[in-house]
């Protein structure tokens, strides 16, 4: 593993599990100093342990939180050079437009749309202050694609998030800041284990639209991240980076 990310500070929010566990793994292990943000104390801890990091419990819809969040991350380390906002969540009442009510449609757009404007708006500052930074945002492939099976209040949370990336990235590029919009494709985490025991139809429709005719694992996302928070990717910025083993620019796919 390279240490291409040595002595840098990263804060991970939903990093007790899934893409975010193996992102706090994967930034570590190359030479980051890691931030575990959980709502999940024990969870969170545990990352945090793994890591040799340090957790702080957040609830990352709270403005409050957030803030202090931030705050508390730079009076600690001095700076803040990356910030992977990917805490996220996809109910089960979360469906079709015709039947997801109001409730699980607001409750959503809190935690993986607002989260993301929450994280962005105050990590922003610092990273101004210091002249360089990298935000990476999680969106999904689906905000590019649509889907029959639909979770509506998610795909239109993720739309958001990489529309609002791009905005960002944009706006901040010529500060030296590089805020891009992570579109993992369908990931083999916690999330997707429980769709698959909860509905397997549902679940192996999406499996046969993926080219490479898998999913993801969370590690191979993980290595995404990694890429983006690193200068190897220093001219990257307001992407839409898709990780989707071919699923976005599928027509059809193979026998």
């Amino acid at each position: 593993m390279s240490n291409r990310l040595d002595g840098r500070v990263a804060v991970v929010t939903g990093a007790g599990s899934g893409i975010g566990l193996a992102s706090a793994r994967r930034l570590a292990a190359e030479g980051a100093k890691v931030v575990s943000v959980d709502i999940d104390e024990t969870a969170g801890k545990a990352a945090a342990e793994e890591v040799c990091g340090v957790f702080l419990r957040v609830d990352v819809a709270s403005e409050d939180d957030v803030r202090e969040m931030y705050a508390t991350v730079h009076r600690e380390f001095g700076r803040i050079d990356i910030a992977f906002h990917n805490a996220g969540i996809a109910p089960p009442d979360d469906d079709s437009i015709l039947t997801t009510g109001i409730d699980a449609w607001r409750r959503v757009q809190e935690i993986n749309l607002t989260s993301v404007y929450l994280g962005c708006k105050y990590v922003l500052p610092y990273m101004q202050a210091q002249g360089k930074g990298s935000i990476i945002n999680t969106a999904s492939f689906v905000a590019v694609l649509g889907a029959a099976t639909s979770q509506i209040a998610y795909t239109a949370s993720k739309g958001a998030v990489l529309a609002m990336s791009r905005e960002l990235g944009v706006q901040f590029a010529r500060e030296g800041i590089r805020v891009n919009a992570l579109c993992p494709g369908p990931v083999n985490t916690p999330l997707l284990q429980e769709l698959f025991a909860k509905d397997p139809e549902r679940a192996a429709r999406r499996l046969v639209h993926i080219p490479m005719g898998r999913f993801a694992t969370a590690e191979e996302i993980a290595a995404a991240v990694a890429f983006l928070a690193s200068d190897d990717a220093s001219f990257i910025t307001a992407s839409t980076f898709l990780v989707d083993g071919g699923i976005s620019g599928a027509y059809v796919t193979p026998l």
